[in-house]
């Protein structure tokens, strides 16, 4: 090639390539420049009206306190009426989990559900260990005990949690129903 072309061409690709470094890069703004040429802005007002005051904050008090346990939710200002007192509760073996209950739905273990010879499903149940005071709040999902002593079955979950013994298959509760 002739060289005349070369260097005009070196050129114009030093150039290009400069432009697109610095269009992805800009050049670095000297630190030791005076900053007088950049803007400053200043707010309208002044800063102590940027500053939010807490003691004039009002907080508004919760209407509704909602717990979900698991897929049951459940509302704590929830209206409940005595059932029955005395009643002998269960749970279910290992070997009924993710069957189909009476309602259809599939039965969990793992959820606080119960099954129940009379009262309708989707009926919460708040359930309390006469002996020790803890009580869940179950949803009836099926038919059931077959078993002329037991009322109330109640899922794996739900019966631990009343329960101090964690060895027992039994336990004498209260039964009381929500009051809609």
């Amino acid at each position: 090639m002739n060289r005349k072309i070369i260097i005009p061409l070196f050129s114009i690709i030093t150039i290009v390539f400069s432009l697109n470094v610095w269009s992805t890069n800009p050049p670095q703004k000297d630190k030791n420049k005076s900053k007088s040429k950049e803007k400053t802005v200043t707010p309208k007002e002044p800063k102590e009206a940027l500053v939010l005051k807490t003691d004039t904050v009002k907080i508004k008090p919760v209407a509704e306190v909602v717990e979900v346990l698991d897929s049951v939710k459940t509302e704590l200002n929830l209206k409940f009426k005595f059932y029955k007192k005395n009643a002998h509760a269960s749970y279910y073996a290992q070997k009924f989990h993710g069957k189909r209950t009476a309602s259809g739905i599939r039965f969990d273990n793992n959820k606080y559900t119960a099954a129940h010879k009379k009262l309708p499903f989707g009926t919460k149940v708040k359930v309390t260990n006469e002996a020790n005071g803890k009580s869940v709040i179950v949803e009836i999902i099926d038919r059931g005990p077959f078993s002329k002593v037991r009322e109330i079955d109640l899922s794996k979950k739900a019966f631990m949690e009343l329960v101090d013994n964690k060895n027992t298959g039994g336990v004498i509760v209260k039964l009381e129903v929500e009051d809609k």
